[in-house]
């Protein structure tokens, strides 16, 4: 029978001693993943910082560290600390002996934010208030509402059904009224596309109001004559 040589080499002690490092290095490098946590914002993000000898890349979600990169200038990177796999003994050991040039590249960036933001003036102008306009705006939807709403009463009690829609042109521009029972869903100027100048969303901008408000009489007329057109019709019918 063969003998095979003796493994006398234990690979169990490299592995401790190495996930001890990594260990160390991650409640190291984390504090340094909740301080640019803190100073960028958001709940996630990363920076690089570069030593003379390569590159090293925090990244951090919810403050925690993600993850610890380290880019030689010469040769592979390495994943000092991830979420995933530990890094080769001989890849740690090489990325460690540059560790400390990273953390005072770390050290030297925040030392260079000491004071920049001394002598920023926080006394801002006064804040104009949109109240008269939104009043102003209020009463204008308001009335036209009530007169749509009329509208919307008369066609709903001559057409009957529970919903429906009455559409004109007021110079040459669409203007359509949707109705849902005594009430205005929405009234449309200029099609599909066209801007609402009531709904069941948001109202329009004040530009939109005072574009189309002076012709909404016009639409009113162009109701009116609607239902001259329609009575008329009734007169002729005989029974």
């Amino acid at each position: 029978m063969t003998s095979l040589p003796a493994l006398d080499a234990d690979i169990g002690e490299i592995a401790a001693r190495r996930d001890d490092l990594v260990a160390a290095v991650r409640d190291h490098a984390g504090q340094v993943a909740y301080q640019l946590a803190r100073l960028q914002g958001g709940d996630y993000g990363q920076r690089s910082f570069a030593t003379s000898r390569g590159e090293w890349t925090v990244k951090y979600e919810a403050g925690d560290l993600q993850y610890l990169r380290y880019d030689p200038t010469s040769g592979s990177e390495t994943y000092v600390v991830s979420t995933k796999q530990p890094p080769d003994p001989e890849a740690l050991a090489e990325a460690l002996s540059n560790y400390g040039a990273f953390v005072e590249a770390y050290n030297e960036y925040v030392r260079s934010l000491d004071g920049v933001l001394d002598g920023v003036e926080t006394s801002f102008p006064a804040v104009e208030t949109t109240d008269d306009v939104v009043a102003q705006r209020d009463r204008v939807l308001d009335r036209i509402r009530k007169v749509c709403d009329r509208i919307a009463g008369e066609l709903h009690r001559y057409e009957g059904g529970d919903y429906g829609t009455f559409t004109t042109r007021v110079s040459g521009t669409r203007w359509e009224l949707k109705w849902e029972g005594d009430t205005t869903s929405y009234l449309r100027i200029g099609g599909s596309g066209g801007v609402y100048l009531l709904s069941q969303y948001e109202p329009p901008s004040a530009t939109d109001i005072r574009e189309h408000t002076p012709a909404f009489g016009g639409f009113v007329e162009a109701y009116n004559d609607h239902v001259e057109e329609v009575e008329s019709d009734l007169r002729r019918v005989s029974l």
